[in-house]
């Protein structure tokens, strides 16, 4: 079975990789150097950083750092399906994480909510999902009713400060 990973260099650059392209890429390592093998040619690959958990790595290759993180087919299923694991504390807008039906609305319009209060149950995949206030706030604007059936992305709840 071919197993796919995306690599994200520096922010900027994607590469789409298979298990089969990998199978094709040569490295030698011992405890204190690597090497890549490119071209019939060695480069000499240092390991800075690592934070296998995220799949984040520092290397430099020729004097020239490089962040790289490596996704794989969960990731890339998690991201299609809309969801993240990262941090949205200071989000201002609540989006449909997936399509599916507002079965509740449970906050109106200037209302004051604190992070982590219900806003809304949306229905998706036949279970029913809890989206709450990423962070204390006042509700701006409330772009959804009960029974309504939204698209994946469709702003549902915007916040404003309560400075």
């Amino acid at each position: 079975m071919e197993v796919k990973f995306k690599v994200v260099v520096n922010d900027n650059f994607e590469f789409a990789l298979s298990s089969n392209d990998l199978s094709a890429f040569d490295s030698i390592s011992d405890t204190n150097n690597s090497h890549i093998i490119f071209n019939n040619k060695s480069i000499k690959v240092d390991s800075i950083r690592s934070d296998f958990h995220k799949r984040i790595y520092t290397i430099a290759i020729n004097g020239n750092r490089y962040q790289t993180k490596i996704e794989n087919q969960l990731d890339a299923r998690i991201a299609e399906m809309g969801l993240s694991l990262g941090n949205t504390s200071e989000k201002d807008e609540i989006h449909s994480p997936m399509p599916g039906i507002i079965l509740e609305v449970n906050v109106s319009e200037g209302e004051v909510v604190k992070k982590g209060d219900f806003l809304c149950v949306l229905e998706a995949m036949k279970m029913e999902n809890t989206l709450t206030a990423p962070r204390d706030g006042i509700v701006k604007s409330v772009n959804i009713a009960k029974g309504e059936t939204v698209d994946k992305g469709k702003l549902l709840i915007e916040l404003e400060r309560n400075d």
